[in-house]
């Protein structure tokens, strides 16, 4: 949960990166990066990549916390509010800024849930959803944080309510440093995870089970299960297909940001050429999830 909220947290920076930059606020571009770089180097720390981290498992995280964790990221926590109210000075009362998204790329609550969007597509038109709050998992139903909405289904809307839950992240994870329990978070079902690096020199026991681990895999029950999560896009689902063995039988994931693409015609209909870079921008997209 809080690396999920790290995440989101260097999300929604890079997106005000990029959308200023979209829109002509060019140093917006240089400001949201900074500040998104120190979010991926505590990233690094914790899990020995900046992105595409290899971390959480079935049942837990590879490794547990390093030592200074907590120092850092209360560094981080300390250190990004104030970077935020510098963004609102550039950006939000900023009168050639607004008039670049006030109005522009309007999406109403129907048509919304009719292309199925999701995340901060359809909180901007009124709609609290969040699957964080709508459908708790993780220990989210056990944090204080307010669902952001906006009003009118503009580009306008869509940048507020990703520079409030870059706030709202930070306050989960502010209750996460106060609540989180002592421990060792890593994996302990022995069924799905491999034996510590010592014991594979020690028992060929563990020699056996840790070359099945990574040659077969584990294997779960037949039948089918969805799951899903709320990305900084949206809904990102993954459902599943059993048929026993050690790999599905079938897979398919639910990318938000496909899925989100569908409101584009909508919301470009009768607009300017010139309001279509704005739009996409507020949708967000990430390359990985729309090219294929």
């Amino acid at each position: 949960m809080l690396l999920c909220e790290l995440n989101r947290l260097s999300s929604h920076l890079l997106f005000l990166a990029t959308n200023g930059m979209d829109v002509g606020a060019v140093s917006m571009m240089l400001y949201g990066w900074r500040e998104r770089e120190e979010t991926l180097r505590v990233l690094e720390d914790i899990t020995g990549l900046r992105m595409n981290h290899n971390f959480i498992r079935p049942g837990g995280v590879a490794a547990d916390l390093p030592d200074g964790w907590e120092d850092r990221i209360a560094a981080l926590l300390e250190m990004i509010p104030p970077r935020l109210d510098e963004y609102e000075v550039l950006l939000t009362d900023q009168p050639i800024y607004r008039d670049r998204l006030q109005g522009v790329g309007v999406l109403t609550t129907e048509e919304a849930l009719a292309l199925g969007a999701t995340g901060p597509i359809l909180r901007s038109t009124g709609y609290a959803w969040d699957l964080r709050r709508s459908m708790p998992y993780l220990a989210y139903d056990e944090v204080e944080f307010d669902v952001i909405v906006g009003s009118y289904g503009d580009c306008f809307d869509r940048y507020a309510i990703r520079m409030a839950e870059a706030r709202e992240s930070m306050r989960i994870i502010g209750q996460i440093l106060e609540g989180i329990p002592d421990g060792d978070y890593r994996v302990q079902d022995k069924k799905v995870t491999p034996p510590p690096r010592a014991r594979i020199d020690e028992s060929m026991e563990a020699l056996i089970h840790h070359f099945k681990i990574f040659t077969e895999g584990f294997q779960v029950p037949v039948g089918d299960t969805y799951a899903s999560v709320e990305s900084p896009r949206g809904e990102l689902g993954c459902y599943l297909v059993s048929d026993g063995s050690a790999k599905p039988y079938r897979m398919r994931m639910r990318p938000p940001s496909f899925v989100n693409l569908q409101t584009l015609p909508h919301m470009m209909h009768d607009g300017l050429i010139a309001d279509g870079v704005a739009i996409i921008s507020s949708v967000d997209p990430i390359m990985g999830e729309v090219d294929r």
